[in-house]
């Protein structure tokens, strides 16, 4: 009768292995803010790390007030575009970072210059917006929805 041998286990070998590194976040995560489901408790300073990070970027990159306004905080479309470009600024720049990054980020930012131009149209209203907001409030009957969903799925 031949022995059997046990199989190694390597997800137990793994985990010993790396049981003493330390896995907590930074406190300049490179994590991406989802604005639409920013809680309370950290909204002030994901905000604040995007203020000084505008602030820096617009200056650093000579970007003017026609491109990103004072009033860019109260513009939705420029928070996404900036806060894009923050995120992804702070991973190419991480001191981890083999030295791509930053190459990476300035092509990017070539990308993203005239999307920023697009985004805000150099005017701005009193409401901060040139465009009446979208509501979906009532926008949809829910037979209708339903049928299209069947019409749509059935063999």
């Amino acid at each position: 009768m031949t022995a059997q041998r046990n199989p190694v286990d390597f997800d137990f070998l793994l985990r010993e292995d790396i049981s003493d590194v330390d896995f907590e976040i930074p406190a300049e995560s490179s994590a991406p803010v989802d604005w639409r489901t920013l809680k309370d408790a950290d909204a002030r300073a994901a905000w604040d790390s995007l203020r000084d990070w505008v602030e820096w970027f617009t200056v650093r990159y000579k970007i003017s007030e026609s491109v990103v306004p004072v009033c860019w905080y109260k513009h939705g479309d420029l928070v996404e575009q900036l806060a894009a470009l923050h995120a992804s600024h702070t991973v190419a720049f991480d001191p981890s970072d083999n030295g791509f990054g930053p190459l990476g980020w300035h092509e990017e930012l070539s990308l993203a210059l005239p999307r920023l131009r697009q985004t805000y149209y150099s005017q701005c209203s009193p409401e901060h917006g040139r465009f009446k907001p979208r509501s979906w409030t009532n926008a949809d009957d829910e037979q209708e929805w339903g049928g299209w969903i069947h019409q749509t799925h059935a063999g």
